[in-house]
C-alpha cells in the first residue's frame, strides 16, 4: 500500500515509477492506490492530471502456494476504466510491453507468469534494438489457421500452441492469437479471424465467471462476427474454485492442453468426451 502510493504521487509529480508487488495478490491491499488514485486522477482532474506508472509484478498460478497467491487479476483490473492492462506470454512481448508501459502517460497494470521466467524464448534480431517497442493495444496471431479461433494471454497460449499442433495431426487447423493486451481489447484482430474460421475458443487461467473469456465471447455477440459463427462460442478457464495446495488437485485446477483439445474436438464434431480418455 505504502509503496503504490509513493509511486502514484511520484507520477503525478513528473516521474515515470515503477511498483512492482512481490505478487499481484498483495496488489489486493493497494487497490485504492491503483484504481482510485492513478486509474481515475486523469479524468476527474479533466485530462490535466496524468499518472505516468506501471504496476508490475507476478500474476496467476504459481506453484504450490494456494489459493491466496493463484488468483488471475487480468479481469479484475479490465474492469477499470482509466487503467491500461497488458499480459505478456514470451520475451518479445514482455520487453517490447514493459518498454511501451513505461512510456505511456497513463497508469499501466503489468501482468506477468511467474512460471514463464525461467522458460527461454529466440528473440528476432530487431527486438534487440533499445528502441524497440510493441503496441499497447494490439493482438499477435501466433499461428494461422483456417478451421478455429483460440484466444488467450500469459502461459497458456503456450497451451494453445501444443494443442493447435496436437490437433492438426487430427486435420483441424487452428489459429492462435496472443491478446497481449487486455485493456484496451483488440477486438478487431478477433473478429477478423472468427469471420474466417467461423468458429471462438478463448483460454485463460482465471476463473469463468465475468472473465476475459467472458467479455470477448460477449463481444462477438453483439459485433459483426456473430453471424459468422457455425457453433457457439467456447470458454477454457481455470476452475471455479480457490485454488488448492495439494500438488495433484493443483494442476487439475488450471486449464490443460488437452482441454483445449478436448473444447475443439467437441466444437466440430458436437460429441462429448471423457477428461480421463483427452
Amino acid at each position: 500500500m505504502g509503496f503504490a502510493g509513493l509511486a502514484v504521487g511520484a507520477a503525478m509529480a513528473g516521474l515515470r515509477p515503477i511498483c512492482e508487488f512481490m505478487t499481484f495478490n498483495f496488489s489486493m491491499q493497494a487497490i485504492d492506490q491503483v484504481v482510485n488514485s492513478a486509474g481515475k486522477t486523469l479524468y476527474m482532474s479533466a485530462g490535466s492530471v496524468h499518472v505516468p506508472v506501471v504496476f508490475r509484478g507476478p500474476n496467476g498460478a504459481s506453484a504450490g502456494v494456494a489459493a491466496q497467491h493463484s488468483q488471475c487479476f487480468a479481469a479484475w483490473y479490465g474492469h477499470c476504466p482509466g487503467l491500461k492492462v497488458l499480459s505478456p506470454w514470451n520475451s518479445l512481448d514482455s520487453k517490447g510491453l514493459l518498454k511501451a508501459a513505461i512510456r505511456d502517460d497513463d497508469p499501466v497494470v503489468f501482468l506477468e507468469n511467474e512460471l514463464m521466467y525461467g522458460v527461454p524464448f529466440d528473440m528476432p534480431e530487431e527486438a534487440q534494438s533499445p528502441d524497440f517497442l510493441l503496441p499497447i493495444g494490439k493482438a499477435h496471431v501466433e499461428r494461422t489457421g483456417q478451421h478455429i479461433t483460440v484466444v488467450a494471454h500469459s502461459r497458456v497460449v503456450g497451451f494453445c500452441l501444443e494443442a493447435a499442433t496436437a490437433l492438426a495431426k487430427e486435420g483441424i487447423d487452428c489459429e492462435v492469437i496472443n491478446l497481449r493486451s487486455i485493456r484496451p481489447l483488440d477486438m478487431a484482430t478477433v473478429e477478423q479471424s472468427v469471420m474466417k474460421t467461423n468458429h471462438l475458443i478463448t483460454v485463460e487461467g482465471g476463473w469463468p465467471l465475468f472473465g476475459v473469456g467472458a467479455e470477448i465471447c460477449a463481444s462477438i455477440m453483439e459485433g459483426p462476427a456473430f453471424d459468422y459463427l457455425d457453433a457457439p462460442a467456447t470458454r477454457v478457464t481455470g476452475v471455479d474454485i480457490p485454488m488448492p495446495y495439494a500438488r495433484n488437485l493443483e494442476e487439475i485446477s488450471g486449464p490443460q492442453v488437452k482441454d483445449i483439445i478436448m473444447a475443439a474436438r467437441r466444437m466440430l464434431t458436437g460429441r462429448e468426451e471423457s477428461r480421463a480418455t483427452a
